[in-house]
């Protein structure tokens, strides 16, 4: 036998001892004895090493038989995969733990009992000396045992422990990889469990796990013990952090979205396992699991954990009870491993898929991936189905583990009826490169086997599973060859859930950040049926429709006693995770800009807009925000812009003032502003106005007075200047942003901005449609262009051609 000592404690080892005791346990061992004194919180045990493994397959002269059992082995024929793995695990099993083995572990666990009580409850995980490596996760390859007890029951769940490194799916991913069988031992780490089945766990990336954009912690979670969170059993919470502002000692939470978390893991004491899943209560469902400062704290952790490391992380986090009934209610982290996906990746290029049609959409769920795939489906109730699945096809099941990975890497697409964006579904699909969608509740029911579908992950944080193969292409963006400019070029952004991604693209920040979508997508909620919430109720009793219209707010509000919160938080979420995109370069935020016709389509809009002729031309833009019948939901969108440059440090987020006509709005609309917190020239805030009407033209002298910076809207520009509806095809044939009388105005006000030293740039649409428009801009001499993201790349390359042939350097 060797010298190799066959258990090790937390506090005895390292991250140098991967061959040792296997990348979990390194891990865990780096952690407790390096971060643990900086405040990282992390339970203590000890593991059965790799020498203790290995000592167990040769007291049991089983590595021949192993051999033997798996000569021969095609890993594409699952049948046979799946009889020759059974085998190799039942000689395991039936193998006897060596006598000096067997008191190692319970002197180690008497050892623990000592600690933490008698018949501690521990977690057994298997901890595989080719785990957790950069290159390879081998994430969920073996097994993990919660909730613990007792000697003799540790004692068999080591061993089971050793026959899970050969689980089918073990087997196929080291085949797939490259390692050998014989060169992957395995570790146990045996550790004090935490009392999550009283609070919550999950599991959180350093990094936005779609993009790979860097500055984010993702937090992912539910009520439980971690394992449903990890195996994609419940849709988790969700919550993104800001890291550069967190650093600086802001509050940058960016996004919380709730997740439906319909079951929880718990502790069992009756029966034969030692853990099972119950039904959550309706309260629990529409509660967050994380307070806001526990979020911050698991955020402060990650960024300990990545800076310690030296790379993205992914880590599992538990909540320890609640304080109360079990528990110390305390935060702790139970796992941390290097992030396999986007860590490695070197390519400096960047591909944007397009649907170039339209279909029926079957359902709806969350995107994995950017991509788009498409093929025939094959719809899998569960694994022992899994040999019916042919390359190419589209996997549909209710949701995947770590035994679905023989057919998961040869499927053109995923799509699960359950799991969140960390599920193992989701992590493996990212690490093959293929789209998936995970928790879309109902994909098993809709979809028929053998039915042409498109599974599109494209389009931002939403999948949508189309009905027949529908044409799309892929534009290869080469970032390196993408020159550098004087004139700013900037990106139109609306959609908060695109913005990691487009922000990959080189930019110079957002010239225009639209708060329409995000008031309509994300709150969906007039801003006065919110701030006239106890009014409404108050009514609810004598009229039906406002009845309905309080049960259908307070639905949409969870957790939200003032329901006027809600609009300023998921506003200042949406408008934060644009500003943490592109930080810390300039996002330019167009306050909002709805007509009395688009505002009345939000929940309790009939209540309070009127019927206008020609909303294009009515109560629009800075008209409103004074006005005293708006007034105080204007106040709400001040409340929120404050609260990302204030609270979450966020002061790239420059304001714009759409739909101005004359200068004394302007300055009404900046008193206004002030009244609620939004004060120019305090805290770096600059206000913009857009030059969309005549007379900001003619009176560009006195707009300049009063603003900071102008920004181009041609879009109304363009109608206004030549009298005609934009939106009447009756003259659409004479809408034509290039017409002349339209440039003369441009030309002027580009002329006044400079003379007056104000910054002027472009965010309507005609530089992103015409080219001679952009190269036009540039001989004007326009400080920025603000683009729809397709075409920033291809503008670019045009500007700076047109920069060389006026010697503009």
């Amino acid at each position: 036998m060797s010298d190799a000592p066959l258990i090790l404690w937390f506090d005895e080892i390292g991250i140098k001892d991967v061959p040792l005791v296997g990348g979990k346990n390194a891990s865990l061992g780096e952690m407790f004895r390096n971060l643990t004194p900086k405040g990282v919180k992390v339970p203590d045990g000890f593991a059965v090493t790799a020498e203790a493994y290995r000592y167990f397959i040769r007291e049991n002269k089983l590595a021949d038989k192993i051999k033997k059992a798996l000569e021969g082995l095609d890993t594409h024929n699952v049948k046979d995969l799946q009889k020759r793995g059974k085998k190799v695990r039942n000689l395991i099993l039936k193998a006897k733990m060596p006598p000096k083995l067997e008191e190692e572990i319970r002197k180690a666990y008497a050892r623990l009992e000592e600690k933490y009580g008698k018949k501690v409850d521990v977690a057994v995980r298997s901890s595989a000396t080719a785990e957790d490596l950069p290159e390879a996760s081998f994430a969920g390859q073996q097994e993990t045992y919660l909730n613990i007890r007792g000697a003799d029951n540790v004692i068999e769940h080591v061993k089971k422990c050793f026959a899970s490194l050969f689980t089918d799916r073990a087997i196929s991913y080291r085949e797939d990889k490259g390692f050998d069988h014989f060169s992957v031992y395995l570790s146990v780490a045996v550790q004090k469990m935490i009392r999550s089945d009283f609070a919550s766990s999950g599991v959180m990336f350093t990094l936005d796990t779609e993009s790979g954009f860097r500055d984010v912690v993702y937090i992912t979670g539910a009520w439980g013990l971690g394992e449903n969170v990890v195996q994609g059993k419940v849709n988790p919470d969700e919550f993104y952090v800001f890291k550069p502002t967190l650093k600086k000692g802001f509050r940058p939470i960016l996004s919380k979205k709730l997740g439906s978390k319909e079951h929880k893991m718990v502790y069992c004491s009756k029966g034969d396992s030692p853990v099972k899943d119950v039904k959550t209560t309706q309260a629990e469902r529409r509660s967050f699991i994380l307070s806001d400062d526990e979020i911050l704290k698991l955020a402060e952790w990650a960024i300990l954990i990545e800076e310690y490391y030296g790379r993205p992380m992914d880590i599992e986090w538990a909540k320890d009870g609640d304080g109360k009934k079990v528990g110390t209610g305390e935060l702790f982290i139970v796992q941390a491993r290097p992030e396999t996906v986007h860590a490695v990746k070197s390519e400096k290029f960047y591909e944007i898929y397009k649907l170039k049609g339209e279909g029926k959409v079957l359902c709806t769920g969350k995107a994995v991936g950017n991509k788009i795939g498409q093929g025939k489906a094959r719809v899998i109730q569960d694994v022992s189905g899994i040999q019916e699945f042919k390359p190419g096809e589209v996997l549909v099941t209710d949701m995947t583990d770590p035994d679905w990975e023989p057919i998961m890497k040869v499927a053109a697409a995923i799509v699960t009826n359950r799991g969140g964006r960390t599920c193992h579904a989701a992590i493996v699909s990212r690490e093959l490169g293929i789209p998936c969608i995970v928790g879309t509740g109902n994909a098993t029911e809709v979809v028929q086997n053998g039915m042409e579908v498109t599974v599109d992950c494209s389009q931002g944080e939403e999948g949508r599973l189309y009905e027949g193969l529908i044409p799309f292409e892929v534009e290869r963006i080469d970032l390196e060859k993408l020159p550098r400019t004087k004139t700013r070029i900037m990106m139109n952004v609306g959609i908060p859930e695109q913005a990691f991604a487009q922000a990959q693209i080189p930019n110079d920040g957002v010239g225009l950040a639209r708060l329409e979508f995000i008031i309509g997508s994300h709150i969906g909620i007039h801003p006065l049926a919110l701030l006239n919430f106890e009014e409404l109720k108050a009514q609810a009793e004598k009229d039906r429709k406002i009845k309905r219209l309080v049960r259908e707010i307070e639905k949409r509000t969870p957790g939200y006693e003032n329901k006027a919160d809600f609009y300023v938080d998921k506003l200042a979420q949406g408008v934060a995770t644009i500003a943490a995109a592109f930080y810390p370069n300039d996002v330019i935020v167009r306050l909002s800009d709805f007509k009395s016709n688009e505002y009345a389509n939000l929940l309790g809009g009939f209540l309070y807009e009127p019927v206008e002729h020609n909303p294009m031309i009515g109560w629009r833009g800075a008209s409103r925000y004074y006005d005293p019948n708006f007034e105080p939901a204007f106040g709400l969108e001040c409340k929120a812009l404050k609260k990302v440059r204030d609270e979450m440090g966020l002061t790239n987020v420059k304001v714009m003032i759409p739909f101005c006509r004359t200068p004394e709005e302007g300055k009404r609309v900046i008193q206004v502003m002030e009244k609620y917190g939004l004060k120019q020239g305090e805290n770096g805030l600059e206000i913009y106005v857009m030059c969309e009407i005549p007379s900001n033209v003619v009176l560009a002298d006195q707009f300049a007075e009063i603003f900071d910076g102008f920004s181009i809207g041609s879009n109304d520009l363009t109608q206004l200047t030549l009298g005609l509806d934009r939106d009447s095809e009756l003259v659409s044939h004479i809408y034509d942003e290039r017409n002349e009388a339209v440039k003369r105005l441009v030309r002027e006000v580009i002329q006044v901005a400079k003379k007056r030293g104000r910054k002027i740039g472009i965010c309507g649409q005609a530089p992103s449609d015409f080219p001679d428009f952009a190269e036009f801009l540039v001989e004007c001499g326009i400080d920025s262009m603000s683009l729809t993201p397709d075409t920033v790349a291809q503008t670019r390359l045009l500007v700076a051609e047109k920069e060389k042939e006026l010697g503009i350097k």
